[in-house]
């Protein structure tokens, strides 16, 4: 397994658990809340996935020190590009399904916590593809 896929893998756990970390969070806090109420979940959610990314990171790099070293190969650049356009997609569905949310519900609350939520999901499933087109070819 490479340096990229092992890290594709680690971080695709990263945001899972974040992901379910940041629902319990947002669940939390009422939909009727003052908005500084509802933004709340958010800088947890973000010092979490920051400090856990980088610490998943180096650790990565330490026990793999010669294959973190190297640049991404064709196949690896192709595999990364094809993933991220993808996850691009996942991302403007989730954009579009909260907007016709907010122009049917009103609500602005529940528009942020969608985006958020879209900007999880498709992180997630940037690094889930990453690893499928690692493992099958491009």
């Amino acid at each position: 397994m490479t340096f990229r896929e092992k890290s594709a893998w680690a971080m695709a756990a990263v945001m899972a658990l974040s992901g379910l970390f940041y629902l319990r969070l947002a669940l939390a806090v009422p939909t009727d809340a003052p908005p500084a109420a509802q933004l709340g979940p958010l800088v947890p959610y973000v010092l979490a996935v920051s400090f856990v990314s980088i610490v998943v990171q180096i650790a990565l790099a330490v026990f793999n020190l010669r294959d973190a070293r190297k640049p991404a190969d064709e196949r690896e650049r192709q595999a990364i590009h094809r993933a991220g356009h993808s996850a691009g997609i996942v991302l403007a569905v989730v954009v579009v399904s909260a907007a016709g949310s907010y122009l049917v519900l009103g609500n602005g609350a529940r528009l942020f916590q969608w985006l958020i939520g879209g900007l999880i999901i498709s992180q997630l499933a940037d690094y889930r593809l990453q690893v499928l087109f690692f493992r099958r070819g491009v």
